[in-house]
């Protein structure tokens, strides 16, 4: 009986285990037969890409559209949906591809593509959106056309490339993956050149997946991802397909520094216009722009007031570092009435507000500056006074403002500033950016100076963005302030040459429409003049603690001596080069934190030993000048301070980025102290440390505190104003 029992159970068992089988098998040959239709297929991948949809979206997209297909689209759909491949939610009667659907898909797409290689033929997925059927004769005029190979050569590549690629047997293969293995058989054949002809440049993906999940990146919205994106094809295209290679190591090894990369070889770093020398159809445009409003040159306070943004906005887009505007003022005083100035001032800038900037760092404060320059002359007292006003009125409604004052003055001019200083002190606490300087021309925000004036136009575009790296050099002397100065000399003939040919792309950039702006409205290319500046990071660093000299045994005669060698060199390289307008400049970029990350890479603390800190952050770049110090300082050592750094500006026709830190002062009078006391400077920028919330927008004076004294948040980005 107990034989019987286990007889029966065991049949029971297989009947039912046959039964599931039976079952599942059935339930696949089901599924088979959906995928034998294209339509339903169709369905699943317009699903499987658009998400939910409607019976009607999904009938329109899956191409029936006439009222008799709309049984046959039905029919598909219930198929669909009986396999489970496709699920309804009835609360929002929209449809949407299951996980099982999903792996149906993806088989049907294994399936195809295998067959595809079955077959003997291989599709391939090109850069343009399409797919098509391999063919090797287009690797041959690829090698041909833009790598410069031999015909001959070419084929015998492309017959060693085509080999590989069957070899692969990849299910997926793209126009990529073919430009990859034919540069590795160009490598592995030694012709490392033709190689570098047919790279493709661009972002990796896991660098393009990071910043697309970086939200300090996308701060600015979608512009600034296309800009870093943009930049980085253009940088990669400089150091590795422009550049020649020597000049590109000395960049990458860290000798040199090209800031701005993505922009170098394309457009200047700063530009000066003057836009009262304006001709009747500078803001015409021609056939740039046809979406920009078309206007007559500003001839008065209310078209200077409309004209503003739109010069600002389009001219941002031609400059990497500054737009220098002179000129401004004296349209805007022309029929305006004092009372109105200060608003009507006010509201132009907050409307320029919005323009474009280029720019890869994720600090929203590094974004490249409209300088708005103010002469000495041009104004009377009470008018600057309200430009004054108007400029602070628009940074107090702005948290991080990209709009400058430069005030100029004449010669000696200490007297005629003195009559504006609380006014600007005023400015300054609020946010506002604004540099002080002597001489009759206006600077750049950063102490950039203009070229001389051409036939007496104001425009002129300088190329400032070469540094070199001073300390190394220094390291490499063995204390030896003779061959020191001897390695610097020899450094700026190969940087002179590379700035002379950046100049002549620019320019060439220019008269193809580069710029359009900057070439119709200031009719640049016929009038305009460009200057070339070599910039010098880490000089301090250089002279008083790796050359070992300080106040006390010559040390700033020794400084004065290595600028005055990098200056001569400067002038007598540029003439032979045919460039006149040459310059050696002191001026903050992005050089000095990444020389000193590389130099400490490279040789550890032995060059770094002899600084306060085992590592610094970065090297010194121009001057900086702490405003508690200046106002507690005897007359005597503040004279002497103010001729030390005069005879410095002198030296450097360039330009010399002189700032005055005033995070240390508490009170308004303090900051009118500190500023009035540098007033016997060349030039300088006075600046206040501040806050700023990346949530709620809004600026605290206290740069210091960990949270926003308005919303709370930790999320704060520390600003100088």
């Amino acid at each position: 009986m107990e034989q019987v029992s286990q007889d029966f159970s065991q049949t029971v068992t297989e009947s039912r285990k046959g039964g599931v089988l039976e079952s599942a098998s059935k339930r696949v040959r089901m599924i088979f037969s959906v995928m034998a239709s294209p339509n339903r297929i169709d369905i699943l991948r317009i699903l499987n890409t658009k998400g939910p949809l409607t019976y009607s979206e999904l009938k329109a997209l899956a191409g029936f559209k006439s009222k008799k297909e709309s049984g046959k689209f039905a029919y598909h759909l219930r198929k669909l949906l009986r396999q489970l491949l496709v699920a309804l939610n009835k609360g929002e009667r929209r449809y949407t591809i299951t996980n099982l659907g999903k792996l149906v898909l993806s088989l049907a797409r294994q399936i195809e593509e295998r067959s595809i290689i079955e077959s003997g033929k291989m599709y391939v997925r090109t850069s343009r959106h399409s797919i098509e059927e391999f063919n090797s004769h287009k690797i041959i005029q690829s090698l041909v056309r833009e790598a410069g190979l031999p015909l001959e050569y070419a084929h015998k590549i492309t017959e060693e490339v085509e080999n590989k690629i069957y070899k692969f047997q990849t299910t997926y293969l793209t126009s990529s993956l073919i430009r990859e293995t034919v540069n590795s058989v160009l490598v592995e054949h030694g012709h490392e050149e033709y190689r570098n002809k047919l790279v493709r440049i661009g972002l990796p993906v896991a660098d393009l997946s990071e910043m697309l999940g970086d939200e300090d990146a996308m701060r600015n919205g979608i512009d600034s991802i296309i800009s870093r994106t943009a930049q980085s094809v253009f940088s990669e295209h400089l150091l590795f397909n422009t550049l020649p290679k020597d000049i590109a190591d000395m960049h990458l090894a860290g000798d040199i520094n090209i800031s701005n990369s993505g922009l170098w070889g394309l457009i200047p770093d700063t530009i000066f216009l003057d836009v009262s020398e304006f001709g009747d159809d500078s803001l015409d445009f021609k056939g740039k722009f046809l979406g920009v409003s078309r206007l007559p040159a500003p001839k008065n306070s209310d078209d200077m007031a409309a004209s503003l943004p739109i010069l600002i906005s389009l001219l941002s887009r031609e400059a990497s570092s500054e737009i220098v505007l002179d000129g401004v003022a004296q349209l805007l005083l022309k029929h305006a009435k004092d009372d109105e100035l200060a608003s009507k001032f006010a509201r132009a800038l907050i409307a320029s507000s919005a323009s474009p900037s280029y720019y890869l760092s994720s600090n929203v404060a590094d974004l490249p500056i409209t300088t708005i320059a103010i002469t000495e002359g041009s104004v009377d007292i009470r008018s600057l006074n309200a430009l004054v006003d108007g400029y602070r009125k628009y940074v107090e409604v702005t948290p991080v403002p990209k709009i400058a004052l430069s005030l100029t003055y004449s010669n000696n001019g200490a007297s005629k500033m003195k009559e504006h200083i609380e006014k600007v002190a005023m400015a300054v606490r609020s946010g506002g950016i604004i540099s002080i300087s002597q001489g009759g021309l206006p600077r750049g925000l950063g102490g950039i100076r203009r070229g001389p004036a051409v036939g007496g136009a104001g425009s002129c575009m300088v190329l400032q963005s070469l540094s070199i790296n001073l300390p190394r050099l220094a390291y490499e002397s063995n204390k030896d302030e003779t061959y020191f100065r001897a390695k610097l000399a020899l450094m700026m003939k190969p940087a002179l040459a590379l700035m002379s040919i950046r100049k002549k792309a620019v320019i060439d950039y220019a008269k193809k429409g580069m710029v359009p702006v900057l070439a119709n409205a200031a009719e640049f290319t016929r009038k305009g003049s460009t200057s070339l500046a070599i910039n010098l990071t880490g000089a301090r660093e250089s002279v008083y603690n790796i050359l070992g000299h300080d106040s006390s045994n010559n040390g700033r005669e020794v400084l004065q001596k290595v600028i005055r060698t990098a200056a001569d060199v400067a002038s007598a390289q540029g003439k032979l080069l045919g460039d006149d307008h040459v310059g050696v400049a002191m001026i903050s970029d992005d050089s000095a934190s990444r020389f000193a990350i590389l130099d400490a890479e490279k040789y550890g603390k032995a060059l770094l030993q002899s600084q306060p800190a085992a590592a610094p952050s970065s090297y010194s770049q121009g001057i900086i000048l702490n405003g508690k110090d200046l106002i507690t300082s005897t007359t005597a050592d503040r004279a002497a301070m103010m001729q030390e750094y005069a005879a410095i500006d002198k030296l450097l026709s360039g330009g010399l980025s002189t700032n005055l830190d005033l995070a240390d002062l508490s009170s308004s009078a303090e900051v009118k102290n500190a500023i009035e006391a540098a007033l016997e400077l060349p030039f300088f920028r006075p600046r206040l440390k501040a806050g700023v919330c990346t949530v709620c927008g809004r600026r605290s004076k206290t740069a210091a505190a960990d949270r926003c004294e308005f919303c709370k948040s930790p999320h704060r980005l520390q600003v100088y104003s």
